[in-house]
């Protein structure tokens, strides 16, 4: 059990607290300060990687090493924007780290409408309505979100990305799902033979919320999406972050049936909830089942039926016992949720020992 950390400055949590968190072993990092195709350092690496050692924790992967927009849209300078990536696998791996979480969504990271919506127990959440989308200019939407983030920058929402976004959607004006679905895949050919060299496990996480949002493609949305990006690229380092609340966000997917498919490809999990309220009405819920819509239950079992046995991390926690920090990334609820999906993952380890005949085989598949 992981959870994630932004660095040293960067983070209201610090190490010492993570490392209170009963079952959890390591973090999840990355080196905050640069931006997407700058190379990482081995030196800034190794500081990194001593300072989550030094804690008593293990650095357990990478999120994320950003994807320039270049590359996702094919510009000019995209081959030598993904040496620099290249180069800086290459650094991760000489420092024995072999997890690598990413994304490929245009312009936006994530993307929530609220940040500290206020449920009726009086905790606040992270949130979503397709209605703000369609009335928000896209240029404004930092602005709409920028007051909540109580002093802290979001991930995938720093404000010098933010302040491109005009340029940014005429870049991405001719890009459609199947060119841009072509520029991962070339992205994924020209890395594989480093991640080969290092056994370095790439995990692209989905898109959030799985569908387009004003008018920028979406290709990791769904079963079947995941699946063509895999079969393209038929590496075992060309892999999937299972992330339950990015691909719940359409109602439409069947989670454990999704985690079912990728026996093997699966190298790291993100367990959490969502309450919908509609189906493009959305908010982070308690990692607990019964406070969202997820069978929190049957997304674990998912995972350990098919051997799963990479990092895993709660997620997008709410904001509880008047706890300010980085609105999702606080310490309290997201230490409830670690030590409820490690005691979910113990119970059916148990049960499975017992019964065998208990335990669900995964799809036959060599994907």
């Amino acid at each position: 059990m992981t959870l994630r950390w932004y660095g040293p400055g960067h983070d209201t949590v610090t190490l010492e607290q993570i490392r209170q968190i009963p079952g959890v072993t390591g973090v999840i990092t990355t080196l905050y300060d640069t931006k997407p195709g700058e190379v990482w350092s081995q030196e800034a690496i190794h500081d990194l990687k001593k300072t989550v050692e030094d804690a008593g924790l293990n650095l357990s992967g990478i999120e994320s090493v950003n994807v320039a927009d270049e590359i996702k849209y094919a510009g000019p300078n995209r081959d030598k924007l993904i040496d620099n990536y290249i180069e800086t696998l290459e650094n991760l791996g000489k420092e024995d780290i072999h997890l690598v979480c990413y994304n490929f969504m245009p312009v936006f990271d994530w993307t929530r409408t609220e940040l500290a919506r206020k449920r009726p127990d009086g905790s606040t959440v992270l949130a979503y309505t397709q209605e703000a989308v369609d009335n928000l200019d896209p240029d404004k939407m930092f602005e709409s979100i920028g007051s909540d983030m109580n002093g802290t920058v979001m991930p995938g929402w720093e404000p010098e990305r933010m302040a491109q976004v005009k340029e940014l959607f005429e870049k991405y004006k001719d890009v459609d799902e199947e060119t841009l679905r072509e520029n991962l895949i070339y992205f994924l050919k020209r890395i594989m033979p480093v991640c080969d060299k290092y056994d370095i496990n790439m995990a692209i996480h989905p898109d959030d919320p799985a569908w387009p949002i004003f008018g920028l493609p979406r290709i990791i949305t769904n079963k079947e999406q995941i699946h063509k990006v895999m079969d393209a690229v038929p590496n075992k380092h060309n892999g999937v972050t299972f992330c339950a609340g990015s691909y719940g966000t359409s109602l439409k997917n069947d989670l454990p049936d999704i985690i079912r498919s990728l026996p093997g490809r699966i190298h790291f999990a993100h367990v959490r909830n969502l309450k919908f309220n509609s189906p493009d009405d959305f908010e982070e819920a308690a990692h607990l089942s019964s406070d969202g819509n997820f069978d929190m239950y049957e997304i674990v079992k998912a995972l350990h039926d098919i051997g799963f046995d990479g990092p895993i991390r709660p997620d997008h926690g709410r904001m509880i016992w008047g706890e300010i920090g980085m609105p999702g990334y606080g310490l309290y609820d997201r230490a409830l949720g670690a030590t409820y999906i490690n005691g979910l993952w113990e119970a059916i380890d148990k049960s499975e020992k017992k019964c065998p005949e208990l335990k669900e085989p995964a799809e036959n598949s060599e994907k």
